[in-house]
């Protein structure tokens, strides 16, 4: 199943894509689609890195030592 979603981009973008799609036959949507996919894996990582040091630095979470992370694996 998939979903269509709609998306506004600035001028310059839309008409770097659109060019992209006319001189290679493929359509603005197949680039966005692979943009999109090239690109989720690392804003997933990025995003969930910052919100974990956030996390650490307000005092919420902490990073365990290796000492205490085996001992935690091995109870």
């Amino acid at each position: 199943m998939s979903k269509q979603t709609a998306i506004r981009l600035p001028d310059e973008l839309s008409n770097r894509l659109s060019n992209l799609a006319e001189h290679t036959g493929r359509t603005v949507s197949y680039y966005m689609r692979e943009a999109i996919t090239t690109h989720i894996d690392d804003l997933e990582d990025i995003y969930i890195s910052e919100k974990a040091l956030e996390e650490i630095r307000s005092g919420k979470d902490r990073v365990l030592t290796s000492e205490e992370f085996w001992n935690a694996v091995e109870d």
